[in-house]
C-alpha cells in the first residue's frame, strides 16, 4: 500500500487519487488573519476565512506544518510518497525532510520519498495524480520516483489573478506585477520558473488573457496529448470553465479536470483567481 502525503497547498481531492493500493492525506498549513488562526484542513470554513482576509488591512500570515504532523503519517502504508509546496515558497519541504530523518532515527528504515514540487496549488495536484496513475498501473516505488522527477522537471504552472495583494506583501512576487494588474482591466499572465513566480505576458481582460495563455501552453508543451491539465479556482468556476473550453478547442490533452482551491491557494490567488498546471 502506497501512502501519498501532501500539504494543504495541494489542490486535489481524494476522489481523483485514492484506489485499492493508494491513499491520500493532506497535512494542513496554518493561516493567520490578525489574531485569528485558521487551520487549512478539510473542515475549514473558506467563506469565513475569505471574509476575514478581505476585511483585514494586515497581510495574512501562513506557516508550514510541524515535522511531527508528517512523522505521524509516515507510520502508515508500506511506502510513502510526499509532495510539498516549492521549497522557494514555503518551509514545508524542510518540515517533511526533518520528519523523514526523525522517522529513520526513531523507527528505522522505510521507503519515504519527499518531492519538492517546485510549484503549488493544482501544480502539486497533477503531480499527485501522476503518482496515483503510476501506482494503479502497478509501478514500483523506485520507478515512480524516476518518472515523477522527470514529470516535475517538464511541467509548468500558470495563473491569472484579479489581485496580487498577499503575494506582494509576503514577497512572493515582484511589485511590478501587481502594478501591471492595477491598470484598468489588465490581466498579468504569470508562471513559475525554478519554483519562483514571474510574469510572462499580459492582456486586456480575462478572455483575452485566456486566449494568450492557451497559446503559451500550446507552444511550450510538445507532449500535451500525454498530459492531464489541472485547473483550480477561487470561487470562480465560470472562469475555470471558460479556460477549460478554450483549451479543449485548441489542444488534445489526456484529460482536463477542475478543482476548487483549498485555503493556502485561496490566500495567494484571492477571490477570482484561476491556476492551471500540466
Amino acid at each position: 500500500m502506497f501512502n501519498l502525503v501532501v500539504d494543504s497547498g495541494c489542490d486535489v481531492s481524494k476522489e481523483l487519487i485514492e484506489g485499492d493500493n493508494i491513499t491520500l492525506t493532506h497535512i494542513p498549513l496554518n493561516m493567520q488573519v490578525e489574531d485569528k488562526v485558521f487551520v487549512d484542513s478539510d473542515d475549514v470554513n473558506l467563506d469565513e476565512y475569505m471574509s476575514a482576509m478581505e476585511a483585514s488591512k494586515i497581510a495574512v500570515k501562513t506557516s508550514a506544518p510541524s515535522p511531527s504532523l508528517f512523522f505521524e503519517q509516515y507510520k502508515k502504508g508500506d511506502d510513502v510518497f510526499v509532495i510539498t509546496l516549492s521549497s522557494k515558497l514555503s518551509a514545508t519541504y524542510q518540515s517533511a525532510m526533518s520528519a523523514k530523518d526523525m522517522y529513520v532515527e526513531e523507527c528505522g528504515k522505510k521507503f519515504i520519498h519527499v518531492f519538492d514540487s517546485m510549484t503549488a496549488a493544482i501544480g502539486e495536484g497533477v503531480i499527485a495524480m501522476k503518482i496515483a496513475e503510476l501506482a494503479k498501473l502497478g509501478a514500483g516505488a523506485t520507478e515512480i520516483v524516476e518518472q515523477v522527477n522527470a514529470y516535475i522537471r517538464d511541467m509548468n504552472t500558470y495563473f491569472i489573478l484579479d489581485k496580487f495583494d498577499n503575494l506582494v506583501k509576503t514577497g512572493r512576487v515582484k511589485p511590478y506585477i501587481a502594478k501591471a494588474a492595477s491598470f484598468l482591466n489588465v490581466k498579468p499572465i504569470c508562471g513559475e520558473e525554478n519554483g519562483e513566480i514571474k510574469m510572462i505576458d499580459k492582456a486586456r481582460g480575462y478572455t483575452k488573457a485566456v486566449k494568450k495563455l492557451v497559446q503559451i501552453i500550446k507552444e511550450n508543451t510538445p507532449d500535451i496529448e500525454n498530459r492531464v491539465i489541472g485547473i483550480t479556482h477561487v470561487k470562480a468556476y465560470e472562469k475555470a470553465l471558460e479556460l477549460k473550453e478554450e483549451l479543449l478547442s485548441h489542444l488534445k490533452a489526456k484529460d482536463i479536470i477542475i478543482q476548487e482551491c483549498r485555503g493556502i491557494t485561496t490566500t495567494y490567488a484571492n477571490r477570482g483567481g484561476v491556476v492551471v498546471a500540466l
